[in-house]
């Protein structure tokens, strides 16, 4: 399972795992016939071997098994700036990792030492060094040219929502940026789509879109106990690097959460370690949608052998981020009190600790670690998603990124556990769950997109 361990400080996770479970049952439609892979999410993007330390520090964190944070402390001695020379913006994150350092030192050193004590987070890998996958992503460029294209008549909830795979294996009628998309089958799919290959994860819908195309997903009618969302947030290094394009913060206030929202709805954001972001999520953005901040959540990426990823108290990069967790409180009436006061309290400055992935921004999946919170049977929605999870939707203008098979290891299964077209397209048909999928899956709860 992904979840390691969990104590009071918060969670351990493994990643990998949990991808690979969502793949457990995988069909592939090539040419009109259907056969079963093997499908797995390639290990490398989760080996981090070594800290971002200087040279001597990981010389002296590859000795042994000191625990993290003597190896943190030891880590990086490099001149720091005198205060005076530090601008507002670092003074202000300064003062904001004084007051969570503790916090993080000594919940990921319980945490790491517990894993420890079960035979995780030990160093240990039988992963062959590799390169990692890259797949030049179009898709947002895709959705940019798509704005020409005509949206579905707003008046017809059931026209914003189609089948992924046609009763004859064919995916090329499938309009995937006007049009709620869905894998209704209880196995995870391979797929042709606009000229490339994608792993389609079992019961999940998806919207592929830019910022101004996100009528289909408001108008197809449901509403959602759980909204995640990872904007892309504006940033030197991402104008620098051009990885993606970033969104003005005061834009994000444009995202239809009220509309998307039950009540009581949990929503969790992830922030940067700029104050200035935290700060516009708690007394802006969150008030602006009638969402109430219920607690702060950390995650702390370190390596395989538990170390952190970055020194501490680096002054460029933090082992850490920050998860803002509310809850969308819509205007009070009757029919929601209820509702409101029989939520499960969130508890404030939990740990997720994990190794992250290699790959620019795979955060990693938060369904087994909000469960308790949300529900068993939660609709899910993730917004800014750059991949899929079973039981959710999605939304994005990168939302099949890390669905490209070229970050899966494809198999072929054993010749005699060919399948039909009817077993290959068996349909959902009940509530949607965050509960991933087991080895032996368990009877699946598909997205409904429509109420």
């Amino acid at each position: 399972m992904s979840v390691l361990l969990h104590n009071i400080q918060g969670w351990v996770l493994d990643s990998c795992s949990l991808i690979d479970r969502w793949y457990s049952r995988c069909i592939r439609y090539q040419g009109g016939r259907t056969s079963r892979v093997e499908c797995r999410f390639k290990r490398q993007c989760f080996q981090v071997l070594k800290s971002h330390f200087s040279v001597s520090a990981c010389a002296a964190a590859d000795g042994g098994n000191e625990d993290v944070l003597q190896k943190t402390d030891k880590a990086s001695k490099k001149r720091k700036r005198k205060h005076s020379e530090l601008n507002q913006g670092e003074v202000d994150s300064q003062a904001f990792h004084e007051k969570i350092r503790s916090v993080i030192l000594e919940g990921t050193k319980t945490l790491v030492d517990s894993a420890r004590s079960v035979g995780h987070l030990n160093g240990t890998t039988d992963t062959a060094k590799e390169p990692l996958p890259f797949q030049e992503c179009s898709l947002a460029a895709l959705c940019e040219m798509a704005k020409e294209l005509p949206l579905v008549d707003e008046e017809e909830p059931e026209e914003c929502v189609q089948q992924l795979v046609a009763e004859d294996g064919c995916t090329s009628h499938v309009d995937l940026f006007s049009r709620v998309t869905e894998n209704g089958a209880d196995s995870a799919i391979v797929v042709t789509l606009m000229g490339e290959q994608y792993v389609i994860p079992p019961c999940t819908a998806f919207l592929l879109s830019d910022f101004t195309r996100m009528q289909p997903l408001v108008h197809s009618g449901s509403k959602f106990d759980l909204i995640v969302m990872d904007p892309p947030w504006e940033n030197k290094s991402v104008k620098r690097s051009r990885r993606y394009s970033f969104l003005p913060s005061t834009q994000l206030k444009r995202l239809p959460v009220p509309l998307l929202a039950s009540p009581n709805c949990l929503v969790v954001t992830w922030v940067t370690n700029r104050p200035s972001h935290l700060r516009f999520v708690r007394d802006e953005l969150y008030p602006h949608w009638g969402v109430e901040v219920v607690a702060e959540w950390f995650w702390v990426k370190v390596t395989t052998s538990g170390q952190f990823v970055f020194p501490l108290d680096s002054q460029h990069k933090k082992p850490y981020e920050v998860l803002v967790l509310g809850r969308y409180r819509p205007p009070a009436d009757n029919s929601t009190s209820s509702s409101v006061t029989s939520e499960v309290p969130v508890e404030d400055q939990r740990l997720i600790v994990s190794v992250p992935s290699a790959l620019h921004s795979q955060k990693p999946s938060l369904s087994e670690v909000l469960k308790p919170y949300v529900g068993g049977e939660a609709k899910c929605l993730e917004l800014f998603a750059r991949c899929l999870q079973p039981g959710w939707t999605s939304w994005g203008n990168e939302v099949l990124k890390f669905q490209h098979t070229s970050y899966f290891t494809l198999t072929p299964a054993d010749e005699r556990e060919d399948v039909s077209k009817g077993e290959a397209t068996r349909v959902c048909t009940d509530k949607p769950t965050i509960t991933p999928v087991l080895s032996s899956p368990p009877p699946c709860h598909c997205p409904t997109t429509v109420d």
